[in-house]
């Protein structure tokens, strides 16, 4: 038997084995794509539009003047302007209630993150009956219907003196969103093995000092996507903001609500509201989708 390609004599196969030639050859590729990826595509294309419609549909009105901007039938051929957001930063205390959110987001963030950092540490190293019903009742806390935790928040407030203020605010968000802080910072620290814990003790370190300088090292990932969604549940919050502030410490949310159903030029100033309410938080979430999606899907700390 001689070889094809060289001429030379090929070596004689054993009985009973293959020929490795024939169990190298190529098996067919299979085409990719189709129509049935075109369709996908296609429903996920429209899906995005329509997601995105009242967000454009907004851009467009806060963009034309005010005369053709509620038009009906819509005038879609215009000169852009800006006047809209000249009107809501000049002619309205706009930057205050900006200020206002921002303060009471950071408030709320960082005192949340100081609270649930322990408090998830403590539970994810301590299971048993006693974890376990706190867990329950911190997500029973959160399933309450929003009126029936503010309400109370509103009383203890007028009591203490301490209504419309950005403190009583911040206090009532980090009251409201501790307990979703506190679960989805247990989860990142379950997921640390605790024979970390174990050598760290051996070489001298107390439990809070293995939180410091071993855990939250490794729990940057998880700092961040909670920090996230606790600036966002903040900067966006309306019900608990439109009970606890009047003037002093009111939020954009609550001042685009008391926009709506007025004149013409102030429903403009509300929807530019919106949208400088709206970019921020687009932004972080284009900035920040890597520790989000991967936070939340698998809770994985990366060394």
């Amino acid at each position: 038997m001689t070889d094809t390609v060289t001429g030379a004599a090929a070596p004689a196969l054993a009985p009973g084995t293959s020929n490795p030639r024939r169990a190298r050859r190529p098996r067919p590729r299979r085409r990719r794509g189709g129509l049935g990826s075109a369709s996908r595509g296609t429903i996920v294309a429209l899906v995005c539009l329509l997601s995105l419609l009242p967000f454009i549909w907004t851009a467009l009105s806060v963009t034309k003047p005010v005369d053709v901007a509620f038009a009906n039938p819509p005038v879609l051929t215009y000169t852009p302007t800006f006047a809209s957001f000249e009107n809501l930063w000049y002619a309205t205390d706009f930057y205050k209630y900006l200020i206002n959110t921002v303060i009471i987001a950071v408030i709320s963030t960082a005192v949340a993150l100081a609270i649930g950092l322990p408090a998830a540490y403590a539970l994810s190293r301590y299971p048993g009956p006693v974890s376990a019903g706190l867990l329950i009742l911190a997500l029973v806390f959160r399933a309450l219907p929003r009126p029936a935790v503010v309400l109370p928040m509103y009383e203890i407030s007028k009591q203490l003196g301490i209504y419309d203020t950005t403190w009583a605010m911040a206090a009532a968000l980090i009251a409201i969103n501790q307990p979703f802080s506190i679960w989805l910072l247990r989860n990142f620290f379950a997921d640390i093995p605790k024979e970390l814990d174990e050598a760290a003790m051996i070489d001298g370190c107390t439990r809070f000092q293995t939180l410091r300088r071993i855990m939250l090292p490794l729990m940057g990932p998880g700092m961040l996507t909670a920090g996230i969604f606790m600036f966002l549940f903040a900067f966006q919050e309306y019900l608990t903001a439109a009970i606890l502030t009047d003037v002093n410490a009111k939020t954009v949310p609550v001042f685009i609500a008391t926009q709506l159903g007025q004149t013409l030029p102030m429903l403009q100033q509300a929807g530019a509201a919106t949208m400088l309410l709206t970019l921020p938080v687009v932004a972080a979430a284009f900035l920040a989708q890597k520790y989000l999606v991967a936070g939340l899907a698998t809770g994985s700390v990366k060394g």
